[in-house]
């Protein structure tokens, strides 16, 4: 296989929590400043192909490769986890208190809502894709301030909201909330990790 054709093989939810990964660190080492990170990772979950990933890390020591074949799933265990489906259909859904984040999650809202409490939730990778479908319905996020959120939604009819913090760091957790909302809508509220939930 030709090198156009390795480039343009399709990227799948590994390889883009790889590539947050190597920029997470590359951040953490002052490679990156934190505009930058936020940049990167915003192309890094909007990422469709390998010519859209590589770029994000060539100029990093450490970076994705192009692939040599069919791309080989990575070792890492935290992406072994299985990814979570919430429904919340004329009804509602709701986490909060200690538990644990995986890769990804979705949660599916109609005519219902769903509210996730992250303020005493540890993420088992540095970076969590959560897709959200909302029809006529509703999703509450409550997020501590060190945590970065990245939205890459389409909004018809409906919206979404974050007030952002100033206490994110580099090496900060990161959200990535995509999906579509119609006549609905995604809410992010920051807390501190103490503060009881009301």
């Amino acid at each position: 296989m030709g090198e156009i054709d390795r480039l343009q093989l399709r990227v799948g939810d590994a390889d883009r929590h790889q590539v947050a990964e190597i920029l997470r660190r590359a951040a953490g080492d002052g490679r990156l400043g934190l505009d930058e990170l936020d940049q990167r990772l915003e192309a890094t979950f909007a990422a469709k192909t390998y010519a859209d990933l590589v770029p994000l890390t060539v100029d990093l020591p450490e970076r994705l490769t192009e692939p040599e074949s069919a791309p080989a799933r990575p070792a890492a265990a935290a992406l072994d986890l299985e990814p979570e489906k919430h429904l919340a259909i004329l009804g509602g859904f709701e986490r909060k208190g200690v538990w644990t984040v995986p890769p990804t999650m979705k949660i599916v809202a109609v005519l219902g809502g769903a509210e996730l409490d992250f303020r005493q939730a540890a993420f088992s990778a540095g970076t969590c894709e959560l897709r959200v479908n909302a029809m006529m319905g509703g999703v509450n996020l409550v997020v501590p301030h060190d945590v970065r959120v990245i939205f890459s939604m389409v909004s018809i009819l409906g919206g979404h909201s974050d007030d952002k913090s100033s206490d994110v760091g580099l090496d900060a957790p990161t959200l990535v909330i995509k999906g579509t909302c119609v006549l609905g809508g995604v809410n992010v509220e920051r807390k501190g990790r103490r503060e009881l939930a009301g």
